[in-house]
């Protein structure tokens, strides 16, 4: 019999993704998307059933869960950047903490045998936190979006205790040829395209020296996979355990677009300067490879030259979004 995966929040960058990955290994994959559908990621979702579904519906959440009675499950869906925690905070315990909650609650009354990952954030350690980060490292949320995200390893640990199949993968900056345009990977990545093609001449930028722990979201999703088919359930960090700085983006990037010097085509914008944020987190994910064999297969330079590339031949096609950009 076939087995099925529901992932929410189908319609982003890790669900996307994870869905593809789940279809090529044979499983049937149904994804939750917003109101209204998928949106631009529709054109890579072909095979993956979809349903539209607001995670603040109890009810239709946990009639989902009924319906489809999934082997396993990829929670993505949330609300997922600092900013909306601190402009919606209703919002974010609505949709980040009391749709897991009841996520949970369908999973065990319904499909208790079901194997559920949680997606956590770096950002769950605080600004304190020292480098580099690892599963004893103390949780320091200090955000509304992070004190989300740490109530998800409360929920992880009740269920497990409850004898259910919960892992929780603590994720840090991951990223691909089909992230959001507002992130600065993407932004660098398409403005190092958009000038080597003559469209633009210049790219603004803040603090060159701000630092992140990138990895590729294929390798991420890779790590949810074997989290989910692991022998125990436990939380992970899962990241690249490298930091790069903006500056060295900036330089992958322009390399990978045939740019010789990209500094006579960046400047730096003071109201995109913003202190203390020039260190990021930096994660150890050890445990995720020795107990699980995990092994990012794409460096740095390779992840920002693949998205490069797509934006180049977004660029040179007029069409935005392709399954051939993930090729």
């Amino acid at each position: 019999m076939t087995r099925t995966a529901l992932v929410t929040g189908v319609g982003g960058q890790d669900g996307v993704l994870t869905a593809r990955r789940l279809l090529a290994d044979g499983l049937r994959v149904v994804g939750t998307t917003r109101p209204g559908g998928a949106g631009s990621m529709a054109p890579y979702l072909d095979g993956i059933a979809q349903v539209p579904v607001d995670l603040r519906d109890v009810a239709a959440l946990t009639g989902l869960v009924e319906e489809v009675r999934p082997d396993e499950i990829y929670h993505l869906a949330a609300v997922t950047t600092v900013g909306a925690g601190w402009a919606r905070p209703d919002e974010v315990e609505a949709v980040n903490v009391d749709a897991v909650d009841a996520l949970v609650a369908a999973v065990r009354s319904t499909v208790p045998e079901a194997r559920v990952f949680l997606a956590s954030s770096s950002e769950v350690f605080g600004p304190d936190a020292a480098n580099p980060q690892d599963e004893t490292t103390p949780l320091g949320p200090q955000n509304p979006y992070a004190r989300s995200k740490a109530r998800l390893h409360e929920i992880a640990a009740a269920a497990r205790d409850a004898g259910m199949f919960v892992t929780v993968g603590i994720l840090y900056n991951h990223e691909s040829p089909i992230r959001p345009i507002h992130f600065v990977t993407r932004k660098v990545a398409r403005a190092a395209a958009e000038i080597a093609s003559g469209r633009r001449e210049s790219l603004s930028l803040g603090n060159l020296h701000t630092s992140r722990d990138w990895s590729a979201a294929e390798d991420v999703v890779d790590a949810m996979v074997r989290m989910v088919r692991a022998g125990v359930p436990r939380d992970y960090v899962v990241a690249s355990g490298r930091l790069h700085t903006i500056r060295a983006l900036v330089e992958a990037a322009f390399d990978a677009a045939g740019v010789g010097d990209p500094w006579s085509h960046v400047t730096q914008d003071p109201e995109l300067m913003r202190s203390g944020d020039a260190t990021g987190w930096q994660g150890d994910a050890s445990l995720l490879r020795t107990e699980l064999g995990w092994t990012p297969a794409t460096s740095f330079d390779d992840l920002i030259g693949s998205m490069v590339r797509a934006d180049l031949r977004r660029l040179e096609s007029g069409v935005e979004e392709d399954p051939i950009y993930l090729a």
